[in-house]
């Protein structure tokens, strides 16, 4: 019995440290974020460097996070909740390194707009906005994964819609420069793939929150639409 005991506990503890190295490894993705729009705004080309070295990082810890959950599988075979929680784990890290690598294409991007002359771009004060709403997205994810709490899932998902709708925009003005001047294409271009990452970053934060859902209440909440996860939660809550 007091073997049994000590496991559990040990078992506990092994679930907490993973948790806790998501949260680093979350803010870290924040910080890879801020510095890569903030090294692009004022065509900081040190700062884009420190983060396109800051990605491996990023790419250590996500390899060193899975294994612990491989190794977690391996020895301790969680089931129902824990072994939700281990999942969503290697997914939420999944999306996290892949939110770093686009930030790591910004500050690649920015180093090469920053080696341009293009006097009617850029287009950087709605790049800024749609990245503000990927950091909040994220920030509100990794809030649920900590409190285990998903009332603001819905609320993510719905900012990836006003992300989509930025890229939308900057992706029609970007049209109508290089239509006007054809000389500031290949500048435009590459704002575009900026503007793009962002959108991505958002996509990515979209599926950790919606992995919430299935960490939280157990539904997959993957490819529905944000009313259906409103409605599937509604529906979930009623049955406590």
């Amino acid at each position: 019995m007091g073997n049994s005991s000590h496991t559990l506990v040990q078992f506990d503890v092994e679930l907490d440290g993973v948790r806790e190295q998501v949260m680093l490894m979350g803010s870290l993705v924040e910080s890879q974020i801020r510095l890569a729009i903030e090294a692009l705004v004022n065509n900081d080309v040190a700062l884009m460097e420190r983060v396109i070295e800051g990605d491996r990082r990023v790419n250590g810890m996500e390899v060193a996070i899975d294994e612990k959950c491989v190794q977690i599988i391996a020895c301790r075979q969680p089931a129902a909740n824990d072994l939700r929680m281990v999942m969503t784990v290697i997914k939420t890290i999944t999306d996290m390194e892949r939110i770093g690598d686009e930030a790591k294409k910004i500050a690649w991007m920015g180093k090469r707009l920053s080696q341009r002359e293009h006097p009617s771009l850029p287009r950087y004060t709605e790049i800024l906005h749609a990245a503000n709403l990927v950091l909040d997205m994220l920030h509100q994810s990794l809030s649920s994964f900590a409190r285990l709490d998903i009332s603001g899932v819905t609320q993510v998902i719905r900012q990836d819609e006003l992300v989509d709708n930025e890229f939308r925009a900057i992706l029609r003005a970007m049209v109508i420069l290089m239509m006007e001047n054809p000389r500031i294409i290949s500048s435009a271009l590459e704002i575009l793939f900026i503007a793009k990452s962002v959108e991505r970053m958002g996509d990515h934060v979209q599926n950790i929150a919606e992995y919430m859902v299935y960490l939280i209440k157990g539904h997959n909440a993957r490819h529905i639409s944000v009313e259906e996860i409103e409605r599937e939660l509604q529906q979930a809550d009623l049955q406590k």
